[in-house]
């Protein structure tokens, strides 16, 4: 067990409930087997059902995703434009081409020509259900009953407030501008340990609530875009090059996964305390090969 003298807490509590799309921060969230409720349930694809992402097209890190009380979520432009989507609990399933799942409902025609007018290219926005079972690949730290949201590889994403800080001293060395957790899109971040000590986090205990590690995160261009520009730079992933990187890729931050069973009414606050149990040393660690 970790004993950092300073106790680790939560500072930051993220959801982004269509993935790829910005989020927005919460003071507490409610935890499901799947992840954080609400967060990234949602997802954009084109019209042979294939994934599209921030990745490829940067726009969609201009639009924000905020979800409503009724289940549903709020999409949002930089001019001011909203749309209203509830979940299309009774729309017919429609193929998708996600790893581990192969079907979502369709969110119907508002919200399709919503996104397609603001991203300039003929898009869908497709909701996971319920019922859906999306499980973590064994090669990303899954096991058998293990389920996921949208997100990549495992449902909650970590990063903490000692590892940035110690990224943008060494940003600082090249007179780069520091950067935010923003840059990596975590659900949850941390504070109160030593830099990349979450590299070595096996069980983590948030408030109430028991999570297991499933993989280290290799960042990816994401990480390179200017969040006001929407524009891709050299930072971070040139100087997490020259300090994190391993079989062949850069990593900042950690995947979690929900210990099942969850205690009644599982939620995380801003201020929760957290007790990490982690390995004697961190060579040979799990990794991820997606961000």
């Amino acid at each position: 067990m970790t004993s950092p003298a300073t106790p680790i807490r939560v500072v930051g509590l993220h959801l982004y409930p269509v993935k790829s799309l910005a989020g927005v921060a919460v003071d507490q969230a409610a935890v499901s087997r799947q992840g954080l409720l609400g967060d990234r349930r949602w997802a954009v694809v084109d019209p042979t059902g294939e994934n599209v992402t921030a990745r490829e097209v940067h726009l969609m890190l201009g639009l924000r995703a905020e979800p409503t009380e009724q289940g549903g979520i709020r999409l949002l432009d930089r001019h001011g434009a909203t749309a209203t989507v509830a979940p299309p609990r009774e729309a017919s399933p429609i193929a998708v081409l996600f790893s581990g799942q192969d079907a979502a409902r369709p969110a119907g025609r508002v919200a399709d020509d919503w996104l397609s007018e603001r991203l300039g290219q003929p898009v869908r926005l497709v909701w996971q259900d319920d019922q859906t079972h999306r499980p973590i690949q064994p090669e990303m730290g899954g096991r058998s009953g293990d389920t996921s949201s949208l997100a990549d590889a495992a449902p909650v994403h970590v990063t903490t407030e000692a590892s940035l800080r110690r990224l943008n001293e060494w940003l600082a060395e090249s007179d780069v501008d520091p950067l935010g957790h923003d840059r990596f899109r975590p659900n949850v971040v941390l504070d109160g340990d030593e830099p990349f000590a979450e590299d070595g986090w096996r069980r983590v205990r948030i408030g109430e609530v028991d999570f297991r590690y499933t993989m280290a995160c290799d960042r990816c261009v994401m990480a390179t875009i200017d969040r006001q520009a929407l524009a891709t730079a050299k930072e971070p992933i040139r100087t997490l090059a020259r300090h994190r990187r391993w079989e062949g890729s850069t990593w900042f931050g950690i995947r979690l996964t929900p210990v099942l069973p969850l205690p009644p009414g599982a939620v995380l606050a801003v201020g929760d305390k957290v007790v990490a149990h982690r390995v004697a040393a961190t060579s040979g660690i799990a990794l991820q090969p997606r961000g």
